[in-house]
């Protein structure tokens, strides 16, 4: 009878030893892998145990992804930040008025020359042959190199006794006049240097108004210490140095935007106090640059005001973009301008009308004053 093996169920032992040796060895390839390169690895395990890794000594593993429901989603990309915006640099102004006056005051001392004549009144005229009519008076009369104060008078000098007498124009038309060549090179190159930066900042209209009212100052102060009336006065200095004390207030009152703020308040001061001085020389009228510088300082805080540091006006900004709003002045600037005009329009009031009431007292008689 023949015998029938049965296949037992057990499985071989030998087989089993040789799976489990494989797996390990596949283990072990993809930790390498992953270990090696662990953000480039694109590799996929294959099996659960390689998405381990070893723990440190001391720190708690990982908590592994969920394996069932794939990786867990990356969190949302935060908002773009909104872009910034620069202020667009400012374009200066085409300065023209102060060319313009400029030529104008060549022009008026041309014209002065010419009706002066000095070859019909005297025979000592300087320059007379390459001049001619517009040869210069003797040195004796005019060391400025210009006319005689006879002309100077005729065509508007400042004189106290014929503003007294009614002629009120005489405070602006000495503006305009120089005594002598010397006289009006000293001035115009001074507006040149002045006046043309604070043109192409300000303006044409805020310097013209500052030159001719900063002038008006210096001829009322003139006038006003004139006590004897013999003075004759011409020349554009008030108005010069009206602009150096708009340029002083203009410092102070717009002092966030500038950085060397010290040291330009110092140079500023040295000049004006050197250009002072000069005052002190013989046939000087010092009183018409004080007025001048006064009056300039005071209406520089009205008229030359600007923005504080990082303001930006609402029109110039795009929308979309980050700015920080600021107030468009600070308040002690507004200060600044408020007591400025009171002090400006007191001190002109009063000066006009000391200046007419000296007038009518002495015009009157004694016997008529009550």
């Amino acid at each position: 009878m023949q015998s029938i093996r049965l296949k037992s169920k057990t499985p071989n032992v030998g087989h089993k030893f040789f799976r489990i040796f494989l797996s390990a060895l596949h283990f072990l390839q993809n930790f390498r892998e992953i270990k090696s390169n662990p953000q480039n690895s694109t590799k996929k395990p294959t099996n659960k145990r390689a998405l381990y890794s070893f723990p440190e000594m001391g720190k708690r593993p990982p908590l592994p992804p969920d394996i069932e429901n794939g990786t867990p989603p990356l969190p949302p990309l935060p908002p773009p930040a909104r872009p910034q915006f620069r202020p667009p640099v400012p374009v200066p102004w085409y300065a023209w008025l102060v060319p313009l006056i400029f030529a104008a005051n060549f022009i008026t001392f041309a014209t002065t020359m010419y009706l002066n004549d000095c070859p019909s009144r005297s025979d000592n005229c300087l320059l007379f042959d390459v001049l001619g009519r517009l040869s210069f008076q003797p040195i004796k009369e005019n060391m400025l190199l210009g006319p005689s104060i006879p002309t100077l008078r005729r065509l508007g000098a400042l004189e106290r006794r014929l503003v007294e007498e009614g002629e009120k124009w005489r405070l602006i038309s000495c503006i305009w006049l120089h005594g002598g060549l010397l006289h009006l090179l000293a001035n115009m190159i001074s507006l040149l240097c002045i006046g043309m930066r604070l043109e192409q900042e300000f303006g044409f209209l805020r310097i013209g108004a500052l030159y001719v009212i900063s002038g008006l100052g210096g001829s009322i102060m003139s006038c006003l210490t004139d006590s004897r009336g013999e003075r004759v006065s011409v020349g554009a200095s008030g108005a010069l140095f009206g602009l150096l004390g708009a340029m002083l207030s203009e410092l102070i009152t717009n002092w966030t935007i500038y950085e060397n703020k010290c040291t330009s308040l110092m140079t500023l001061i040295l000049i004006i106090a050197l250009n002072l001085s000069v005052g002190f020389l013989p046939r000087v009228d010092n009183s018409a640059h004080c007025g001048g510088f006064l009056a300039g300082f005071f209406l520089g805080f009205v008229l030359l005001l600007r923005p504080q540091y990082g303001y930006v006006n609402p029109k110039y900004i795009p929308p979309g973009y980050d700015v920080k709003q600021k107030k468009r002045h600070k308040c002690y600037q507004h200060v600044f301008r408020i007591t400025s005009l009171a002090i400006l329009l007191a001190g002109f009031i009063a000066g006009y009308t000391k200046l007419l009431r000296e007038h009518t007292v002495e015009s009157v008689p004694f016997r008529d004053v009550n």
